[in-house]
């Protein structure tokens, strides 16, 4: 049946609205629920706005309890730790620095540094103090710099930033004009001023706009937009009450605000440009949300579930701190899903016809001009589909290359030396490398279960070890079981260098010791432990892209009944996720546009991948079911693909902007992890909507031709039949 908007041959239009004799199309379950929210429309607004000031009130009143998580059981790390905490030692706790420099010496400002040494000792969270007077080689050699221990009462995520932060301002108090004081250590990094939620401003703003260029009309760019915040805003509740039962990183709110109103935003647009699709064909406005539901709902129902089982299989990675995000970012989703399917449909009902007026208009203007929708991307379509070898490799060449760079990926956690240049923890790094050398930034913790003469012996044979620049004396616990040597590096805690001691030590020099000494030797400390997380993750990781990958191509067998359409789903999405990590490494690792280099951020690939692999989906879904039901229409592959991206071309192109855009604003945050974070996801979504979605996509299926939806007969009589399109479709 030709559309009712369609021109006639001597140029006026059909009718407007369909004839009444057409017969009904058959409502199915997503339809159903878009016809609940129609008709009680009101109660689903209210009951969206009371559950959003519940949790808002709820979370406010109990607050949050955001806490990190790093212990990896098992590791020589997180052994040596729990062996400090259980004999008593001040070293199971993390310490800080109080670094100072005076160009007359360090010693002219002793009578002004020991009473503020004093007062810190007796502060909240602090167990130890060390005076830098009382170890000689706590002052650099031409003695203007010298820094003072600060062992903290716990590791750095047990202990309130507030209690660090009062400690820089009581350490600061003291500087003059020749006196420098800065505090450094992970711990106080993390006490220090965040910067104002302009990532956030950013994207909303950058959404509003691309909403408005894509429908012409403010009222139609604000509904996907306000569903979008309605979830974000249940959802940071819902986490903020969820911490004070799981571990969920003080990192959380930023990534869980900003994905969720990405993908709030990107579902929303979905459903809502069905519903303006089904509006120029004629459909009145409660049919229109009806069939928008049961077709673009079915989409962002499956593709939210793809996310959330991704992000769930973080949960096998085994780290407390990423499994907390996963939690909070599969409940974000879940939630800006909910708010699609009920709240979008209540809003369509409360302004539906005045959006069918608008869109009636607007295709009126265009029909005048002589334009049709889909044209150009009808045109880009036929242009692959003339060349689709050549089209398929240039795409997939390039994406290759792109990715090159993720082979040489090194994964590590960012420190002091990474800091914004006017924070007190960079300039405390600096003064230390300057005073002491690169490694006294990441000194390794070397733990010796036995005697003192242990102690002294595994000291002595450390301190000549190569990549070793000085080793402490081995300092005793409370009870005298343990003793602690402090060894620091020649190189930096970030170099190659440092992994590479680590593994000499804990490989070529533990093993003799323990045989010498009888003791048990351990090398751990904070540096050692962020090896210990990036490798372990690093080994995880592929069977997690295993299993995610397996079980989402086994939902897409389900959905399309084909065999090709999951394994090319599932090649390019692997490849759209490679290109943006490849992308990260050059910017990040390299220091490509300025960027200070350093390591990848161990939580980075496994983030990445699982929220590009469910949004991937999300286009892939939604273009191939477009596909599916012109093949199943017309049976004609080529004009399936036409007709396919024709339809869904500009969405997909706008929606990818607008998870770009609000992606990329990460990358303004101050935080170097949060930075690489978005800088993935905007170039993954960008290579995934250009890139794949129209050129590769299209090119393979113009050469796969009907064996695209080919599936052998024993393997389509046993699996179920699962459809994501209207029913009467398929």
């Amino acid at each position: 049946m030709s559309s009712p908007l369609t021109p006639s041959r001597t140029g006026s239009a059909a009718p407007l609205v369909p004839p009444p004799t057409e017969p009904p199309v058959p409502v199915g379950r997503f339809g159903a629920l878009a016809g609940w929210a129609q008709r009680h429309r009101w109660a689903a607004l209210l009951l969206w706005v009371a559950v959003l000031a519940a949790v808002t009130l709820g979370s406010t009143t109990a607050g949050s309890a955001y806490r990190n998580d790093f212990t990896l059981p098992g590791t020589d790390s997180q052994t040596a730790t729990d062996l400090f905490k259980e004999h008593g030692s001040d070293q199971a706790g993390d310490s800080i620095e109080i670094v100072f420099r005076d160009s007359a010496g360090i010693r002219s400002a002793e009578a002004d540094i020991e009473p503020m040494l004093a007062e810190v000792k007796g502060m909240a969270g602090i167990a130890d103090v060390r005076s830098p007077f009382a170890d000689a080689s706590a002052i650099s050699e031409d003695g203007t710099i010298a820094y003072a221990s600060v062992t903290l009462s716990g590791k750095t995520e047990e202990v309130p930033k507030e209690d660090v932060a009062k400690v820089i301002d009581v350490a600061q108090g003291i500087a003059t004009g020749h006196l420098q004081v800065e505090v450094g250590g992970e711990a106080a990094k993390n006490a220090e001023d965040q910067s104002a939620p302009t990532a956030e401003l950013a994207g909303i703003v950058a959404a509003l706009v691309i909403l408005v260029l894509l429908f012409g009309s403010l009222l139609a760019a604000s509904l996907p937009l306000l569903t979008a915040l309605f979830a974000v805003g249940c959802a940071v509740g819902l986490i903020a009450l969820a911490s004070h039962v799981f571990t969920v990183a003080d990192f959380t709110p930023p990534i869980l605000m900003l994905v969720g109103l990405g993908v709030g935003v990107d579902y929303a647009l979905l459903i809502f440009h069905r519903y303006r699709h089904e509006l120029l064909a004629g459909v009145q406005p409660p049919e229109a949300g009806r069939r928008a539901l049961d077709s673009a709902g079915r989409t962002v129902f499956f593709a939210g579930c793809t996310v959330i089982v991704a992000l769930l299989g973080l949960v096998a990675l085994g780290l407390g701190s990423l499994q907390g995000i996963a939690l909070a970012v599969a409940v974000t989703v879940l939630v800006t899903m909910a708010a699609s399917l009920v709240l979008l449909p209540a809003l369509l009902a409360l302004f539906g016809e005045r959006i069918r007026r608008r869109v009636l208009a607007q295709r009126a203007e265009a029909a005048a001009k002589g334009r049709t929708e889909g044209n150009r991307w009808r045109a880009m379509a036929r242009a692959v589909q003339r060349r689709p070898l050549p089209t398929l490799l240039v795409g997939v060449l390039a994406l290759l290359a792109l990715s090159a760079p993720a082979l040489g990926m090194r994964l590590g956690f960012a420190d002091s030396g990474n800091d914004p240049g006017n924070t007190t923890s960079r300039h405390a790094y600096d003064l230390l490398a300057e005073g002491f050398g690169p490694g006294f930034n990441g000194p390794l913790v070397v733990l010796v279960k036995g005697d003192r003469a242990a102690g002294e012996t595994v000291r002595a044979e450390l301190a000549t070890t190569a990549g070793v620049a000085e080793a402490s004396p081995a300092l005793p616990s409370a009870d005298g079981a343990l003793s602690t040597v402090f060894v620091y590096p020649t190189t930096s805690p970030q170099a190659e260098g440092t992994v590479e001691l680590v593994h000499h030590l804990r490989d070529d020099v533990v093993p003799p010791l323990e045989h010498a000494t009888g003791a048990r030797v351990l090398v751990g400390g904070a540096t050692a432990a962020s090896q210990d997380v990036s490798e372990t993750l690093a080994d995880r990781l592929p069977l997690f892209v295993a299993v995610v990958v397996g079980v989402s191509s086994l939902l897409l067998l389900l959905v399309f009944r084909s065999i090709w359409i999951p394994v090319k789903a599932a090649v390019l999405n692997l490849l759209s996720i490679s290109a943006a990590l490849g992308a990260v490494t050059l910017v990040f690792q390299h220091g490509w546009f300025g960027a200070q280099p350093g390591p990848v951020e161990a939580f980075i690939p496994a983030l990445v991948f699982a929220i590009v692999f469910g949004l991937s989906m999300d286009y892939e879904v939604f273009l191939v079911s477009r596909i599916h039901e012109e093949w199943t229409r017309t049976g004609d592959p080529s004009q399936s693909v036409r007709e396919g991206l024709a339809s869904t071309g500009k969405v997909i192109t706008a929606a990818a902007a607008i998870m770009m855009f609000v992606f990329g604003a990460f990358v303004l945050s101050s935080d170097r992890m949060l930075q690489q974070f978005g800088l993935g996801l905007a170039v993954a979504v960008l290579l995934d909507a250009v890139v794949i979605r129209c050129l590769i996509v299209p090119a393979v299926m113009q050469m796969l031709g009907k064996w695209a939806w080919w599936l052998p007969a024993p393997l389509a009589r046993r699996l179920p039949r699962v459809s994501i399109e209207r029913p009467g479709q398929s």
